[in-house]
């Protein structure tokens, strides 16, 4: 068993380059990294492969969070074609820093049933990995999120299924989203056994070796997810705590990416609260 923990972009009081902040993570005892290209891919192949590189000097995991601006499902031709185009300069940059996930939200329903929605989306995504496979862009995975708004493709059942569908995906639980999207959904271990049973059985060991997770704690309304919350809020969840104990009975391997306000201080709450699970149970880490 082993569980990774890291933040979701740069940490909220370093000032320094992004190739420093694999040292920077270490030096926190943190080891993954979600690098955020969500504004646009923009890094270049030099700086990406330095950052490969100190990630790999100093055993943080990376992974890279593609562009908002893709949808997959979208009712415009022009908006799919830039969306495969910008998931796979994504890869690409993913490939230059050795990152081993491209995480991505995969688009809206708009003006589509659910269903065809979906279906439009896993053709999209199949086109992009043709063309990850033309460019010989090898040891990447891509990661369609479970989102936290009703009006974005992205529930379990859709990811599932998408992942189900197509080539190179690996599936990212974000439990947030999850309990955002379902009203607050998550609260006891049981809860957490569910999803992660159903991965499992669904999509065996390409999505738990590791469980990729997304964690924070979040506010919502009806539409699903409003805005993150620190650990520190306990009016708000999922809680992280049931979490923690289910890894560790499960000895399952995990990549856990905070997303909260306070990114990798929470990173290290979140991974003290785990090794003081394992203590209590003497559980080697």
């Amino acid at each position: 068993m082993r569980v990774r923990f890291g933040p979701a972009g740069r940490p909220v009081n370093y000032r320094g380059s992004t190739i420093g902040v694999p040292a920077y993570l270490r030096a926190k005892g943190l080891d993954a990294f979600e690098y955020q290209a969500v504004r646009g891919v923009r890094i270049s192949e030099s700086d990406a492969r330095a950052l490969g590189q100190a990630a790999r000097q100093y055993d943080v995991l990376l992974s890279l969070h593609a562009p908002y601006a893709i949808n997959l499902a979208s009712e415009k031709v022009e908006t799919i074609e830039a969306s495969i185009n910008r998931l796979v300069t994504a890869a690409r940059a993913a490939s230059w820093m050795g990152a081993y996930l491209v995480v991505f939200h995969p688009g809206y329903y708009g003006k589509r049933s659910t269903a065809e929605a979906v279906r439009v989306c896993i053709e999209s995504l199949k086109r992009a990995v043709e063309l990850v496979k033309q460019e010989n862009i090898k040891g990447i995975l891509l990661g369609p999120e479970t989102t936290g708004k009703t009006s974005q493709i992205g529930s379990l059942d859709e990811v599932i299924e998408i992942c189900r569908s197509v080539d190179l995906c690996k599936p990212v639980i974000d439990f947030a989203h999850i309990h955002a999207r379902y009203q607050g959904i998550i609260r006891t271990k049981d809860d957490y056994l569910k999803i992660i049973d159903r991965v499992e059985k669904e999509l065996g060991d390409i999505a738990i070796k590791p469980l990729h997770i997304h964690f924070t704690h979040v506010d919502f309304g009806k539409g699903g997810e409003r805005e993150h919350r620190t650990l520190d809020e306990k009016d708000y969840g999922p809680p992280f705590e049931p979490l923690a104990e289910l890894l560790i009975e499960l000895g399952l391997d995990a990549v856990i990416i905070s997303e909260s306000p306070v990114l990798d201080e929470d990173a290290v709450k979140m991974k003290k609260i785990l090794e003081e699970k394992m203590k209590s149970r003497g559980v080697s880490s």
